[in-house]
């Protein structure tokens, strides 16, 4: 019987040119068997993925599954987990369980591009190098095709990579779920609420120059479908007056917690996500993006490379910190994998505006069920402002909680005093989540403060 293993995989010859195909149909790999049609194709520059042969009413197909994990560039699957994700396609496929078996480059080549059921889109389009783009994603959405057709084609833009790459950077995670048309589309409230967050995670420039993208995408389609209105309007920002102040107060913050419990719709680190952005004080990217390599004890490192001042931020994990971490994800890799994820580590999470939309609705109910008024409008960024305000109630200095929001310290103290302030650092995180644990629980608080009161 034919075998198939990582050392197999990685022994593939590479062709001079073009790519070639290796099929391992009926291979087997510690008990699991290839399905007919399994195979590995490899290209002239020694990428390898993974594919899957099939036919569609007598056509035949020869379907991408996703690229080896050991390629230099990267991957996201090992040799198991491909066969894994043939043997449930091609079962699929069998049991007519899929209703369309074509890979999506075929579906687009015969059928265009079909309205119903577009979305936003702007995570997978060709401007994007192949393991930048969104592997879930299976149609291009609007945005996607607006790059790969007019500032590829119709005007060859030097520019496109920077389209391509804010498009899938900022405003995939956000709205690139939202349909175009019809029920939950795309609204005005969304793109003020996206640019709200990237203003202040990314700055004044770089939200204006989102919105000039998103403007020009947005007309683009608008000339090619009557159906289709731009949501974006003169007057819909103005540089220099979106400064937030926005600022959750207790009952606020006990309405969020308690949604956080109850909300459904969600993936399941959504919940610990927004916590962990108010006990860390971090930005919403910074979280999302946390990785178990840059944690060593209680300690997380935030890399040089992806903070925004561009130095280490190191944050001292306060012990209800700790507990959000969670557990390694079943399907992880080794000893390497993002905390917040819905991939089984393998990416870490996006997909903020529909999470948000959902939690916006159990705060909703919440309120409702109460008899009170609607939560006014808060965006994720506002727990980190909210974290500072909080370390200041609590007590702490405020060059320590500065310190903690990483925030670069001015004058002669901020270039000579090499200190870390660690342990000032470890103190005020304590604080910050010993008063959120007050104000989720003022009860408890009153009982012990009357106790201590009588055993006085």
């Amino acid at each position: 019987m034919q075998q198939i293993s990582e050392k197999v995989v990685a022994g593939l010859s590479v062709p001079v040119k073009g790519n070639k195909v290796h099929f391992f149909s009926g291979a087997t790999l510690q008990g699991k068997k290839a399905p007919a049609g399994f195979g590995v194709r490899v290209t002239a520059g020694g990428t390898k993925s993974f594919v899957l042969f099939h036919r569609v009413d007598g056509r035949k197909y020869l379907e991408t599954l996703g690229r080896w994990d050991e390629n230099p560039q990267g991957g996201t699957l090992t040799v198991r987990d491909a066969i894994i994700k043939a043997d449930k396609l091609a079962k699929d496929l069998k049991n007519g369980r899929r209703e369309d078996p074509r890979p999506e480059r075929t579906r687009r080549m015969q059928d265009g591009d079909d309205p119903e059921g577009l979305k936003i889109g702007g995570a997978n389009n060709s401007a994007l190098k192949p393991e930048e783009r969104d592997p879930e994603q299976k149609q291009p959405g609007l945005l996607d095709m607006f790059v790969e057709r007019y500032c590829l084609k119709e005007k060859a833009l030097k520019s496109a990579d920077q389209y391509a790459s804010t498009f899938r950077r900022l405003v995939a995670p956000d709205i690139g779920d939202l349909p175009v048309f019809g029920e939950g589309r795309l609204r005005r409230s969304h793109i003020v609420d996206m640019l709200d967050e990237i203003e202040d995670e990314s700055g004044p420039v770089m939200a204006d120059r989102t919105l000039a993208y998103l403007r020009k995408g947005f007309n683009w389609f608008a000339a090619r479908n009557e159906d289709f209105t731009n949501p974006i309007v003169k007057g819909i920002r103005e540089v220099g007056t979106n400064a937030r102040d926005r600022i959750l107060n207790d009952d606020e913050l006990r309405d969020l917690w308690a949604a956080l419990e109850v909300v459904e719709n969600v993936p399941a680190c959504y919940p610990r996500f927004v916590k962990s952005l108010l006990l860390t004080v971090t930005r919403r990217n910074e979280a999302a993006l946390m990785h178990s390599s840059e944690i060593d004890g209680n300690d997380w490192t935030i890399p040089a490379d992806r903070y925004k001042t561009g130095i280490d931020h190191l944050i001292p994990l306060s012990a209800a910190a700790c507990e959000l971490i969670g557990e390694k994800p079943d399907g992880a890799n080794g000893n390497s994998w993002f905390i917040f994820t819905t991939t089984e580590g393998a990416k870490g999470f996006s997909g903020f505006s529909k999470a948000k939309r959902e939690l916006d609705k159990a705060i909703a109910k919440i309120r409702t069920e109460a008899g009170r008024e609607p939560m006014p409008r808060w965006v994720l960024h506002d727990l980190r402002r909210t974290g500072r305000s909080l370390m200041s109630r609590a007590g702490v200095p405020a060059d320590h909680a500065e310190r903690c929001l990483g925030h670069v310290i001015g004058g002669v103290r901020g270039v000579y005093d090499r200190y870390a302030y660690i342990e000032e650092k470890r103190a005020a995180f304590e604080a910050l989540a010993a008063l959120i644990e007050r104000i989720l629980n003022p009860a408890s608080n009153v009982e012990e403060l009357a106790g201590r009161r009588a055993n006085k």
